[in-house]
């Protein structure tokens, strides 16, 4: 059963609220209303000025107030979510591009890690091979110097050190 709001003392208000929607229509025993009509009822002086609007129109009223501000509300909540949704889908995009220089600075590395191991072992290769040098001449000047002075014994010395 439908709460039935008393009929408003003006019929403009009336008028109004039919033509938005609101669910009121004007009565159907008054006639339709006219433009002159309600331009003259509205510059008419009316007996209580002074006296508060009835308590069912200041009802409406804030209905009607109400109204509004909540669909001021959902309009300040519905810009602020697509706000939200705008800075997620740049924070989303930044991230993706975040990680693909991650993916980039990581092969890059692995490579600087492989080329270091290769240069490592070529060092230690070539660590190898000067040592293998150093004894070698070290050899030669021994047996040099072992022909010159005729010593047998240091020939066989140095045959023992390699």
């Amino acid at each position: 059963m439908a709460h039935q709001l008393p009929p408003l003392s003006d019929p403009a208000l009336e008028s109004f609220l039919a033509d938005i929607g609101f669910g009121l229509a004007p009565e159907p025993s008054s006639p339709p209303l006219d433009v002159t009509t309600t331009t003259v009822a509205a510059t008419a002086p009316e007996e209580d000025t002074s006296a508060s609007p009835p308590l069912a129109e200041r009802r409406l009223r804030r209905q009607i107030s109400n109204r509004e501000s909540a669909r001021r509300s959902r309009a300040r909540k519905q810009r602020h979510l697509e706000e939200l949704r705008a800075r997620a889908a740049g924070l989303r995009a930044g991230n993706r591009e975040l990680a693909a220089r991650l993916r980039g600075v990581q092969a890059r590395a692995a490579l600087a890690r492989l080329a270091n191991a290769r240069l490592r072992a070529e060092a230690g290769a070539l660590a190898r091979r000067l040592a293998a040098a150093q004894r070698a001449i070290a050899l030669r000047q021994l047996y040099a110097a072992a022909s010159a002075a005729g010593g047998f014994e240091l020939q066989a010395l140095a045959s023992l050190i390699v």
